[in-house]
């Protein structure tokens, strides 16, 4: 069970980690991509705020896992809630959530970032403790395919399921 927190942690670091570069290097496109999320919000403390987060989160898994963990968690289900709401409110908002993808808003990016927040949920719990090194390598390399898998969710949902336009 030590490699499911370890796995949880990789994945949920890795995630952040290309979210955050994602919008460091399309910061233009992220802030204006803020009115739709969060609206009546000044955009780029919103912006700068979310980039900051999303750091700490990283930091904070590395170092002090139960905060990180509760700090993604919380991040996750925040963006999931200001997705939905937005949602609601008929805005088709391109998600700049990893910076360099422009879909529009959808149901897509609240289930990735709800089951992003079951894992921070999973990792919380799972038992933390030494690794074997080979245990380490396997876990680390599921961790890598996971956050793969969560950072093109729009682009295989697409593949797999049918859009009525």
């Amino acid at each position: 069970m030590q490699y499911v927190e370890l796995a949880c942690r990789g994945t949920l670091g890795l995630v952040f980690l290309v979210s955050l570069g994602g919008k460091v290097t399309g910061w233009r496109a992220f802030v204006a991509s803020v009115p739709g999320l969060a609206p009546g919000l000044p955009a780029v403390p919103v912006a700068t705020g979310v980039a900051g987060a999303e750091g700490c989160a990283i930091v904070l898994l590395a170092l002090r896992p139960a905060a990180g963990y509760l700090l993604a968690g919380a991040l996750l289900a925040a963006f999931a809630a200001a997705i939905a709401l937005a949602v609601r409110r008929g805005d088709r908002a391109s998600c700049r959530c990893f910076g360099r993808a422009s879909a529009p808003l959808g149901p897509t990016q609240i289930v990735r970032n709800l089951l992003l927040a079951a894992l921070a949920c999973a990792g919380l719990i799972a038992p933390a403790a030494v690794w074997e090194p080979a245990g380490a390598a396997l876990a680390l390399a599921v961790a890598a395919l996971l956050a793969a898998v969560f950072v093109f969710f729009d682009d295989l949902a697409d593949l797999l399921i049918e859009r009525n336009i």
